[in-house]
């Protein structure tokens, strides 16, 4: 068997051997991935001193020490050296070639959308309000008239958050009508506000349907508002932001919170079919009581809009999950 000693001296010569031979960074990489990598012949060095006598392990380790930081220590001047070298293959700026031009940030799509949505509502002269993403059962389901026996407030289609010691259970909010009950409660009407913000619900994934998408709430309280004004303010939107020959249309539904409701409806050309854009109606009196606002004075109408839906329908956008997977190529058309 071979002397340790004897090992680790012919390791090192070869080490200083070829490293005296290195004259460029990618023969200097060459020799530290050989000698210094984490399977390198200076690195293995260490398990000299298992294989050594006992009496020998200390005199082993001392010298496997000792040699793998001449190595190293050599390793490390070569390079300095190498850097140094005008000659060296290191990446040099030729002054004479052409600059190239750099590439410029972007918004992302749904961040203009939301800008083209509040400057356009803006012009109608609704302000923008916004409120917490984390909300209280209160503001997303009971001041909104959903009772606790709604489906709406099964946890299977809720992302309730674990919260101990927290009165009541926290969640996150499923609509930005939460929003519409923040407002109510601080101000008194006269309310115009459009509400843009991210929303959650356990939806299942496909080309029309994210966990996680943004909705465009809006909310009017005053005297003698009526569902004519709530249609006319959804049409001129629609034919503004679309185009005039936009088709739109109203379906009955129903909603806790508005009475009577009715869900919008745009017609997507490239999918030839009816899609919904969201939901709307009259402020159900129960919730202008919650907010301590006088049903019997005062009425108000709202909707809440996908801003995903309305990207795809204004810029021809046929899968909702293009918007999340990041795809520098999708991004850059916006």
């Amino acid at each position: 068997m071979t002397d340790p000693l004897e090992q680790i001296d012919q390791v090192e010569k070869q080490a200083a051997a070829e490293l005296a031979a290195v004259t460029d960074a990618r023969t200097l990489e060459q020799f530290r991935i050989k000698f210094l990598g984490s399977s390198g012949l200076a690195k293995n060095l260490t398990k000299l001193i298992g294989e050594a006598a006992k009496e020998q392990k200390r005199i082993v380790g001392a010298r496997v020490n000792e040699a793998k930081n001449r190595v190293e220590q050599a390793f490390n001047e070569r390079k300095e050296v190498i850097a140094s070298q005008p000659t060296s293959d290191r990446d040099h700026v030729d002054v004479t070639e052409p600059g190239r031009r750099p590439i410029h940030g972007n918004h992302h799509i749904l961040m203009k959308v939301v800008d083209e949505l509040t400057e356009l509502f803006g012009r109608m002269g609704f302000s923008v309000a916004s409120g917490p993403e984390v909300e209280d059962e209160f503001h997303n389901f009971v001041a909104l008239n959903i009772p606790e026996a709604h489906p709406a407030r099964d946890p299977l289609d809720n992302f309730y958050l674990e919260t101990p010691g927290q009165d009541g259970q926290l969640l996150l909010r499923t609509q930005t009508s939460t929003v519409q009950i923040r407002v109510m409660q601080e101000q008194k009407p006269p309310i115009r506000v459009v509400i843009p913000g991210r929303v959650y619900r356990p939806d299942t994934t496909d080309a029309t349907h994210l966990p996680m998408f943004h909705q465009l709430e809006a909310l009017v309280v005053d005297r003698d508002v009526t569902m004519v004004d709530l249609k006319s303010t959804v049409m001129q939107f629609a034919y503004a932001y679309f185009g005039k020959d936009t088709r739109v249309r109203f379906r009955p539904s129903f909603f806790p919170f508005t009475e009577p409701s009715a869900e919008v409806d745009v017609w997507f050309e490239d999918k030839q079919r009816w899609i919904e854009l969201g939901g709307c109606g009259m402020v159900h009196p129960n919730v202008l009581t919650n907010c301590g606002i006088d049903p019997e004075e005062y009425t108000g109408w709202a909707f809440g809009l996908g801003i995903e839906r309305i990207a795809m329908r204004k810029y021809g956008i046929s899968d909702i999950r293009s918007f999340v997977e990041n795809d520098i190529r999708f991004l850059r058309q916006f």
